[in-house]
């Protein structure tokens, strides 16, 4: 498990637009429903009930990222690859387990906010849900091409290797 690399950041009162500095690109989805103004901004476009409504969603973020790759905002084109990955991890959970509960029983009270399985069994899959393996398949494909964005991916390295 990865630490926070937002610990002892108040991030309800920091906008990292105005102080890109303190982002951080952590690993994977980390801060994806916490960075802000993103998560105001990229949240309404998310969905992935249907394929249909997964590519529009798709699209809707990709020409967001787009939007703020030509803005020279890394922080906001790296929050929309997050959601891009959040569309395909979300999906395939719902893919592979009924309802998208993927383990059993609640979470500890003290690992609340924190991913993983802490100590609880995985519930076993079910029969793979075509249309949110389609979402997915949606999500993946977009996520994948915005990788492909070397001058995304060379700026993400670099500022990472300044600011974490």
């Amino acid at each position: 498990m990865t630490s926070d690399p937002y610990a002892g950041l108040d991030l309800d009162a920091l906008d990292l637009r105005a102080q890109p500095e303190l982002y951080r690109v952590g690993r994977g989805e980390q801060g994806v429903l916490r960075v802000q103004p993103y998560k105001d901004e990229l949240l309404p476009l998310w969905r992935f009930r249907t394929p249909d409504v997964a590519r529009e969603s798709a699209a809707a973020l990709r020409a967001r990222f787009d939007d703020y790759v030509a803005a020279g905002d890394l922080v906001g084109a790296d929050m929309a690859r997050k959601f891009l990955q959040m569309g395909y991890t979300r999906s395939r959970r719902y893919a592979n387990h009924a309802g998208g509960r993927k383990y059993d029983g609640p979470v500890p009270e003290d690992q609340r906010g924190r991913s993983g399985s802490h100590g609880r069994r995985e519930l076993p899959r079910g029969p793979e849900d075509p249309d949110k393996a389609e979402s997915a398949r949606i999500f993946k494909e977009a996520w994948d091409a915005v990788e492909q964005v070397e001058a995304y991916t060379d700026w993400r390295s670099e500022h990472r290797s300044l600011h974490g």
